[in-house]
């Protein structure tokens, strides 16, 4: 048992989810800010702005800022190249030829980010658009330069290999915001790829990038997803099995699309001013509370490592492995990107690996806090450059930064998940507790989401009694654990506040817990089930399971008949997911 404490203290802890998104509801704290006007008065100003119902009034901002900033490559072309001395390059989408269609869309990307009235997404000019076919004229389509550590090796220049930014939007809440088409054709950073992308993985894209936002994770947000006819050659697990798929374009957005490699690969090169530039660009638009004195690349750096470790901790707090964290993986903005072969725990396995690539398992779910220290410890070399010797010193010897990730992850897995558990304040035996419940799940192979979920919906009376009602199925599977009828008396000696309303004290814990952990999460089978509907140009799966991963914490009738909270069936374990997309 010990043993497994100091795992749990060693980075294999969780972090618990965000509150409950607030769906649907007016952004009034936001704009309160701009109008000294009560709630009311600020959500009726908001909801009479104009929403652009036709691609011939929307744009692009005037000021491109990246474009007027930095240095652009000077040939316009998609021919595979090494690039130098820039951060982007210009060059245009390939245009899909073969029966585009708009698979499905986010109303919220739409209307509260892009100002776009949804009846826009009816137009021949938004699928257009959408798809990479046609560019606007104020766009400015831009191809990223960056390189990146990839499974722990230096892999030199990367960049977006099938990704074209359209350009910068400022929305009416002056959100500067980045639109990028990912599966969008060959760019110079294509290396030996055709830059295009099949719909397999551009609906798990799309899904999870949605998801994620609506778990509370900080994440890239998706606008939409165009599917087409042409076709696309992939070699889904590298074993010699060639088929022909289909072609699809995701829209995704993201404030900004640096990475740690953005600043890798300039580092690497030698090119040390306009890494100075970049990163001092980062600071002014991103960061601003860092500053601009003497230190301001080691409090930038600093505030890196929080976020950094933060996310990962949300990560885990809800079963979440992204497969790929290599450092041209990792936003500089501590959001998650690049939704490649990820996925979330069925079972409790610590061990578990969703990408097939992944021979040696790198990037496995308890190795995710570690694979974040590994990657920061990167950028802390990238930075090097920048700093005086006495603050690369610092750096060097761990007296900055990177004791902060530690503390700063042990600390927000503990003050959150205590919330997953619905506990109230701090005591010293949190951490036990929470200990023996993860080994208990593991042993069992126990479903992560659902045990947590169902604790939430057990009562004090249930608990006195060792009774688990039967339709609490993951609950069911472990009571069978010799060590859980103690760990329940702990944790009933835990809950109590004293409180002598008992009824009281259990409706607020388990509102706490309900509101915590989320009842329908983007299992691997659920996706699947959608993928194959999809390439059968069968939408109608995809749409309903994007409405419902908006409310993931709220009991939904739909997901229950289609089984989102039941058991995973059968064969949802011999799903396997690759690199190749």
């Amino acid at each position: 048992m010990l043993f497994y404490c100091i795992l749990l203290l060693n980075f294999k802890l969780y972090a618990e989810c965000q509150e409950e998104i607030k769906n649907n509801i007016c952004q009034s704290d936001i704009l309160n800010n701009y109008f000294a006007e009560d709630r009311e008065k600020s959500c009726t100003r908001y909801n009479k702005r104009k929403l652009q119902s036709s691609m011939k009034f929307w744009k692009f901002s005037e000021n491109q800022i990246l474009y007027n900033t930095f240095p652009i490559d000077q040939l316009v072309s998609n021919h595979v190249r090494q690039v130098s001395n820039v951060l982007f390059s210009m060059v245009k989408p390939n245009i899909l030829e073969t029966d585009l269609k708009l698979a499905v869309f986010s109303e919220d990307v739409l209307t509260r980010i892009l100002d776009m009235d949804s009846a826009i997404t009816e137009t021949k000019d938004f699928v257009d658009f959408a798809s990479g076919n046609v560019l606007l004229k104020s766009s400015v389509p831009l191809s990223h330069r960056y390189g990146g550590h990839q499974f722990g090796y230096w892999s030199g220049q990367l960049g977006d290999g099938r990704a074209h930014m359209l350009g910068e939007y400022v929305n009416n809440k002056n959100e500067r915001w980045e639109l990028q088409l990912k599966g969008s054709g060959k760019t110079p950073y294509s290396r030996h790829g055709d830059g295009f992308a099949v719909i397999r993985s551009s609906v798990r894209e799309f899904l999870c990038s949605e998801a994620m936002h609506y778990l509370g994770i900080p994440t890239s947000r998706a606008a939409t997803l165009v599917v087409s006819k042409d076709p696309v050659i992939r070699d889904q697990f590298y074993n010699g099995n060639i088929k022909k798929e289909r072609a699809a374009v995701v829209l995704r957005l993201a404030q900004s699309w640096f990475r740690f490699g953005s600043l890798e690969i300039l580092a690497k090169k030698h090119e040390i001013p306009l890494l100075r530039k970049q990163v001092d660009f980062i600071i002014e638009n991103y960061f601003p509370q860092v500053g601009n004195d003497d230190n301001k690349y080691l409090a930038f750096f600093n505030e890196v490592v929080k976020q950094t470790a933060e996310m990962i901790a949300q990560w885990m707090s809800v079963g979440f492995t992204h497969g790929v964290m290599n450092t041209d993986n990792f936003s500089i903005l501590s959001i998650t990107i690049d939704y490649g072969p990820f996925g979330f725990l069925d079972e409790y396995n610590p061990e578990f690996v969703p990408n097939t690539s992944d021979d040696e398992a790198r990037y496995s779910y308890e190795k995710q806090p570690d694979v974040g220290f590994f990657n920061l410890d990167k950028l802390r070399i990238a930075l090097a450059a920048l700093l005086t010797d006495s603050q690369r010193e610092q750096l060097k010897t761990g007296l900055n930064g990177l004791v902060l990730y530690t503390e700063v992850y042990k600390s927000k897995f503990m003050e959150l998940f205590r919330k997953k558990l619905g506990l109230v304040g701090v005591e010293p035996n949190d951490e036990y507790l929470v200990a023996l419940l993860l080994k208990m799940m593991a042993e069992q192979n126990a479903d992560f989401t659902m045990t947590f979920r169902e604790l939430g919906e057990l009562t004090i009376e249930n608990m006195r009694n060792n009774h688990i009602p039967s339709r609490l199925w993951a609950l069911t599977h472990l009571f069978s654990n010799s060590n859980f009828k103690n760990w329940l008396i702990l944790y009933l000696k835990r809950i109590d506040t004293g409180d002598p309303d008992l009824e009281q004290q259990d409706n607020t814990r388990k509102s706490l817990m309900l509101k915590t952990n989320p009842r329908y999460i983007l299992r691997n089978w659920i996706a699947q089930s959608v993928i194959e509907k999809v390439e059968n140009d069968d939408f109608s799966e995809l749409q309903k399971l994007s409405e419902i991963l908006k409310r993931p914490f709220d009991y939904q009738i739909e997901a229950e008949l289609l089984g989102y909270a039941d058991p995973p069936p059968k064969w949802a374990s011999d799903i396997k997911v690759s690199c190749s997309s």
